[in-house]
Order: structure tokens, then C-alpha cells, then sequence
């Protein structure tokens, strides 16, 4: 079963788009986050594979903080789906609607990783 669901991670980032993450990024993340400043949100180079609540300099909620999370393609998927069922107490409001936008935008952030 965990090989199955590997599987079916690794075929989803392989079918995202990165291009179309970064369109999607720009007008729907842009507002509150760069890649390389920290805004109302974190700055977001690198994210992919990092612990949430360690980017330096940003001051995140407890609850991120002291979570034990990992951003990657299970992770920010389900951040993006809905953030406080991921993470009860943290302080983003925002939500993806569709898998498809979800996955893009987690393939944009993991190129701009390096990953």
C-alpha cells in the first residue's frame, strides 16, 4: 500500500506544471509571500524538503513552530487544501480549491528549491 501511494505521489509531480504554478503563484501567493523576502508570509525559496516555522528571520506562529511538519508534495498539498486542519493555530487563511492548481504550485516551489 505505501509503495502504491508513492507511486501515485511521484506520478502527480511528474504531471504538475511548474510553469503554470509560477502564473499561479504570482497572482494567487504573491500578495503575502516571495520567493526570496519575507512578507506578511515567509519567503518561500527553498521551502520544498524544509522543516515548517524555519525559514530565518520570519516570525511564525506557535503552532507552526513547534509543528513537526516537512514541506513536500503530501505536505503542501494538504497546507494548501485546507492550512488549519494541517496545522491547528497557524495564521494563513488562504486555500486552493483544485488538485490540479495545488500540485502546479507545489511543483513551481519545488524547482525554485532546487529540488
Amino acid at each position: 500500500m505505501a509503495v502504491a501511494l508513492a507511486l501515485a505521489v511521484a506520478a502527480d509531480a511528474a504531471a504538475a506544471d511548474a510553469a503554470h504554478g509560477q502564473e499561479l503563484y504570482e497572482s494567487r501567493c504573491g500578495g503575502c509571500h516571495s520567493l526570496d523576502a519575507n512578507r506578511v508570509g515567509p519567503a518561500h525559496r527553498g521551502v520544498y524538503g524544509r522543516k515548517a516555522g524555519s525559514a530565518p528571520n520570519f516570525n511564525y506562529s506557535p503552532a507552526v513552530k513547534n509543528s513537526n511538519v516537512v514541506w513536500g508534495e503530501r505536505t503542501l498539498d494538504a497546507w494548501l487544501t485546507n492550512p488549519q486542519a494541517l496545522i491547528p493555530g497557524q495564521r494563513m487563511n488562504f486555500r486552493v480549491a483544485t488538485a490540479e492548481d495545488r500540485a502546479d504550485i507545489t511543483a513551481y516551489l519545488r524547482q525554485q528549491s532546487g529540488k
